[in-house]
């Protein structure tokens, strides 16, 4: 199912069509500020498991991410002191991914390992998305491989060609790029850049 929204404006009956997906389970993808991804409500933890076998992700061995809404958010499913927490502020809603130890108020499956990754896209769809559903949404990119069609990661009607049996519905909000998040890992005294992105990091 190929939904579309637009950047603000958007019919209250669509974005609750979208939540209600996500509210059932469900695995919706989506744009960011980066590329498509592919994500679910991220307390549902069977949800989270589908995505992991579609993108053969071993969840004891890889970090997890959501998308939070707002700082508030963040800081119930993560840890972070004062440094981090002005650091995040400076820079979000990005491109970025911060690595932080998760909280306990995550399910299971993001408890294999003590980090998870937060990311506030600067996406207008997934903010609008992610506040209407009052919860994360855990997110990873869709399966992209550099010898496919770039069309295939960046165009809604193409991603819904060849995702869409895979998921329950893909949003289109727009033509997307193949650009990735600057990973940021917080869990150490100092700010440790692993991937750098399309976000350039303002200390």
């Amino acid at each position: 199912m190929l939904v579309r929204l637009y950047e603000k404006d958007n019919d209250p009956a669509v974005m609750e069509q979208v939540t209600g997906v996500l509210n059932d389970g469900g695995i919706i993808i989506y744009p960011t500020d980066t590329m498509y991804a592919i994500g679910c409500h991220a307390l549902k933890e069977r949800a989270v498991e589908k995505i992991c076998r579609i993108k053969d992700i071993d969840p004891k061995k890889n970090h997890l991410a959501i998308i939070c809404y707002d700082l508030s958010e963040i800081s119930r499913y993560a840890r972070m002191d004062n440094a981090t927490f002005k650091i995040m502020k400076k820079n979000l809603p990005g491109p970025f991914t911060f690595i932080l130890e998760g909280s306990s108020k995550l399910p299971r499956i993001f408890r294999n390992r003590k980090e998870v990754g937060i990311r506030m896209p600067g996406h207008p769809v997934i903010r609008e998305i992610a506040a209407a559903l009052g919860a994360p949404v855990m997110t990873t990119s869709i399966p992209y491989d550099e010898d496919d069609d770039p069309g295939y990661a960046t165009d809604p009607e193409l991603i819904e060609e060849k995702w869409g049996k895979l998921v329950d519905m893909v949003i289109d909000g727009g033509h997307g790029t193949l650009g990735t998040s600057t990973v940021v890992d917080c869990t150490g005294q100092d700010f440790n850049i692993v991937r750098q992105g399309l976000g350039e990091l303002v200390y």
